[in-house]
């Protein structure tokens, strides 16, 4: 089969589901502005994958909007250093259950069926391939190199976003629906720790979210903060641009080697995680914060195969200062200088962290405010997330607040405690988008509740013209 063929195969596939039906959702007309009926902010795989969703559902007044140029979404091809994908490859995502739009068909009409064998894990080039060609054969409305500078609630049930592009004034579009599909940063921001922040000139370090040029630190001597899987995937991907030393920094005595995420692939806890009660799901998420995501095997074999690269176990950066010779970092082993300092050290969530969010985020009902965690759980960095309903939707500290927040939906890492992975990790997508999906098409229904109720009791269009006795 070749892609050409795949394509057509695609095409025929979703007509055989009746895919492009006239939509249901009634139009706005009464405004003088058109109103969308769902904007997704973000054009990676979870904003794509959702969009196809909505179209699905014959929800088609809709935009996906993304602040990268073309084929540049998500990290893939920014900050994403691993050789391959974590995620098991025979596990499916934004398919939603559609044999032709998998990424095991795309990769056979281009290899064959037995190439597909000899995959161990997806290359991380191909996946970003994948989603380009995804965007494409399915027409999805996204327009690039727009960001979304600030949500401002008109009247309720309706949002204006606050739009900047590139080289145009700025303008804004009237929205009902506001899905927030802005990945791992999307629900607050990279966290660098303060004692390289407040001592340290911003030359001298970067948090590996950022683009960084290698091309400068060629022959130069790098530390890299952090023990987890993207720790390794920066060390290697440094050493494998010509950075003389890599030296990767782990508070831990010992290396994290379980993965939560492999036991909640196949035990249900990634597509049942929203029927937990208020205090697993705070449980399960602190324990989940205690393994941080190991490197894989093939990844750490590769970083320290290199002569440059050294690990250094149970050695908490205590001090961090600036030198002649450079960045000087202190730990329980020693100290140590160096030209320069990856910072792997995660993210911070809170949605006052996030400026599109200004007007409305003293609203926002955070997990500190719904559920009192005891003593030996209890972590502000969690009880900062957003508590959202089961379908995404952020939910409001007190009834005054739910008219601004109505309508604005959290489709990224922010949703971590409240349901899970699966808005968080590819392998959860395909659970999550449909909750999604159904949730902003329950809502877009029950806001025009009235008017459905009242076509429905008033229909009396003649289907039935038989009559009897029969006239001969």
């Amino acid at each position: 089969m070749s892609l050409e063929t795949l394509n057509e195969q695609v095409k025929t596939d979703l007509s055989y589901l009746a895919y492009g039906g006239q939509d249901w959702v009634r139009p706005l007309n009464h405004l003088k502005e058109h109103v969308y009926d769902v904007v997704i902010v973000g054009g990676g795989q979870s904003g794509l994958g959702t969009a196809f969703g909505l179209l699905r559902e014959r929800v088609s007044n809709i935009l996906v909007i993304d602040e990268n140029t073309e084929g540049l979404e998500g990290p893939w091809e920014t900050y994403a250093r691993m050789i391959t994908l974590r995620t098991p490859k025979h596990l499916t995502s934004i398919d939603l259950g559609i044999p032709s739009l998998t990424f095991r068909s795309w990769w056979e009409a281009q290899f064959g069926p037995k190439s597909w064998d000899e995959v161990d894990k997806i290359p991380r080039g191909d996946w970003m391939n994948y989603l380009r060609w995804y965007r494409k054969v399915l027409n999805l409305p996204v327009i690039n190199e727009v960001k979304l500078k600030l949500v401002e609630p008109e009247t309720k049930g309706i949002h204006r976003l606050h739009l900047e592009r590139a080289g145009t004034p700025s303008n804004s579009i009237l929205t009902r629906k506001v899905i927030l599909a802005t990945g791992i940063q999307g629900g607050g921001e990279w966290h660098i720790p303060p004692m390289v922040a407040d001592n340290l000139p911003p030359h001298l370090y970067a948090h590996t979210s950022e683009t960084i040029d290698f091309e400068r630190l060629k022959g130069k001597k790098v530390a890299v903060l952090g023990g987890g899987a993207s720790a390794f995937d920066n060390a290697n991907f440094a050493l494998s641009e010509g950075v003389a030393e890599a030296h990767v920094f782990v508070r831990r005595k010992e290396m994290p080697r379980i993965n939560p995420i492999r036991q909640m692939e196949g035990s249900g806890m990634i597509e049942r995680f929203h029927a937990l009660a208020d205090a697993d799901k705070y449980a399960a998420i602190a324990h989940f914060f205690k393994h941080n995501q190991p490197p894989t095997n093939d990844m750490f074999e590769r970083a320290t195969s290199w002569e440059g690269f050294q690990l250094h176990l149970g050695a908490p950066w205590q001090d961090v200062k600036l030198t002649d010779e450079g960045a000087v970092v202190t730990t329980p082993q020693g100290t140590f200088t160096f030209d320069f300092l990856l910072i792997s050290t995660g993210l911070l969530t809170d949605p006052a962290l996030r400026p599109e969010l200004s007007l409305v985020e003293k609203h926002i009902a955070r997990w500190g405010d719904r559920y009192q965690a005891p003593d030996e759980l209890a972590n502000p960095v969690l009880d900062a997330h957003p508590y959202l309903s089961p379908g995404f939707a952020f939910v409001s500290r007190d009834e005054s607040g739910s008219k601004n927040l109505h309508g604005l939906f959290a489709f990224n890492y922010s949703a971590l405690i409240s349901c899970g992975i699966s808005a968080s990790a590819l392998s959860g997508m395909r659970f999550g988008i449909p909750k999604l999906v159904s949730a902003v098409a329950d809502q877009l229904f029950l806001d025009d509740r009235d008017k459905v109720l009242s076509d429905f009791f008033s229909y009396n269009e003649v289907e039935f013209v038989g009559e009897w006795p029969v006239k001969v």
